[in-house]
C-alpha cells in the first residue's frame, strides 16, 4: 500500500504580498513603534514581521529596557524607539520591504535606502536599491551614486557608475556631486583612460574641488588634494598651458612644484623620460596638441 504523497503549494503571491501591504505603519494590532527623522513621525510595526525578516532589529526588539530593574526580564521593550538620524519615507521604505519584500523608491530616497539596506543587513534590498540607481543614473547624481557604491562595496554599481561618467564626463566635472567627491573616489576616476574631457579642463576641475574639500575639511588646498593630483596628467599640457598653471599655481599650491617640473621635463626632452607612463596617455577626450606625437611611445 503506498504511503501518504505530500506537496507544498503556493496560493497566490500577489493577494498575500496586497494584504500585508495594509499593515505596513498600521497602528492596529501593531505591538511597536518608532519615532523617526527630525520630524519625529511615528511608525507603527509588528515585532514577529520584523524580527523574522531582519537580524538588526530582532536585536534592537529582544533587548531589554533600560530602565528594567530586572535584568532578566523576558519582557520585550515596547519603545517607542528614537531613529533621529533616518528619514521617515526611507524608513518606511525597509518597513514596505520588511512586509512585502518589493520597495517604492525614488530618485530622491534611493542612496538613503541602500545606506540602510547595509546598515540592516539586508541584501535583498540592497540589490533592489542597487538596480533602481543603475536604470535611474543621471549627470546631477552619478558622483553621489559613485560614492555610496565604493563606501558600502557595491563593485557592480561602482563599475556602472564610472562608465556613466567616462561618457559625460565635461557635464560630471561641473556638478556640485563632483566637488562633492572624497579625495580616495576622486583619484579613481581621475585614473580612467576613457574620460571625456581635456586634460586642461579636468585640471580646472580638480582645483576647484579642492578649494571646495579645503573650507570644508578646514585643511590647507595642497593637503586635501594630494591623492587625486598625481593622476593630472600634466605632460599632457602644452608649454603656454603650462605657463598659465605655474601662475594659477603660485596662488593656491595645488600642485606638487616637482609635478610641473616632471611634465616640463618631458617637454624639454621631448619625450616622457622620468615620467610614469601612463601620466603621458592621451584620454579619450584629451585635445591632440602637437608634443604628443613625443609621448605617444611612452603610453605603450
Amino acid at each position: 500500500m503506498a504511503g501518504p504523497c505530500s506537496a507544498r503549494l503556493q496560493g497566490d503571491v500577489a493577494a498575500f504580498t496586497a494584504a500585508l501591504r495594509t499593515l505596513v505603519n498600521n497602528p492596529q494590532f501593531s505591538d511597536v513603534m518608532f519615532v523617526v527623522g527630525q520630524e519625529q513621525q511615528k511608525v507603527f510595526a509588528h515585532r514577529c514581521v520584523l524580527a523574522c525578516r531582519c537580524q538588526a532589529f530582532r536585536g534592537m526588539l529582544s533587548q531589554a529596557p533600560l530602565d528594567s530593574q530586572d535584568s532578566s526580564s523576558n519582557v520585550p521593550p515596547q519603545g517607542p524607539f528614537i531613529l533621529g538620524n533616518v528619514q521617515p519615507e526611507v524608513f518606511l521604505a525597509v518597513i514596505e520591504f520588511l512586509y512585502t519584500n518589493s520597495v517604492t523608491l525614488n530618485s530622491h530616497i534611493a542612496l538613503e535606502v541602500l545606506t540602510s539596506s547595509v546598515e540592516y543587513g539586508l541584501q535583498d534590498l540592497c540589490k533592489l536599491c542597487v538596480k533602481f540607481i543603475k536604470d535611474t543614473l543621471s549627470v546631477e547624481q552619478v558622483c553621489e551614486a559613485l560614492q555610496a557604491a565604493v563606501t558600502y562595496g557595491q563593485v557592480d554599481l561602482q563599475q556602472h557608475c564610472l562608465a556613466f561618467i567616462e561618457g559625460c564626463t565635461a557635464a560630471v566635472v561641473r556638478t556640485q556631486g563632483f566637488r562633492e567627491l572624497s579625495d580616495v573616489v576622486l583619484a579613481r576616476v581621475l585614473r580612467s583612460d576613457r574620460l571625456a574631457v581635456d586634460e586642461l579642463e579636468l585640471v580646472q576641475a580638480v582645483r576647484e574641488w579642492a578649494h571646495v574639500s579645503s573650507a570644508v575639511l578646514e585643511r590647507p588646498v595642497p593637503e586635501v588634494a594630494a591623492l587625486p593630483v598625481r593622476e593630472l596628467r600634466l605632460p599632457l599640457l602644452a608649454p603656454s598651458e603650462l605657463v598659465t598653471l605655474e601662475s594659477y599655481n603660485q596662488q593656491d599650491l595645488l600642485i606638487p612644484v616637482e609635478n610641473i617640473a616632471a611634465a616640463w621635463r618631458a617637454h624639454a626632452l621631448r619625450k616622457g623620460s622620468g615620467v610614469p607612463s601612463h601620466l603621458c596617455r592621451p584620454r579619450r577626450g584629451t585635445r591632440p596638441r602637437d608634443h604628443h606625437r613625443h609621448l605617444e611611445p611612452h603610453a605603450k
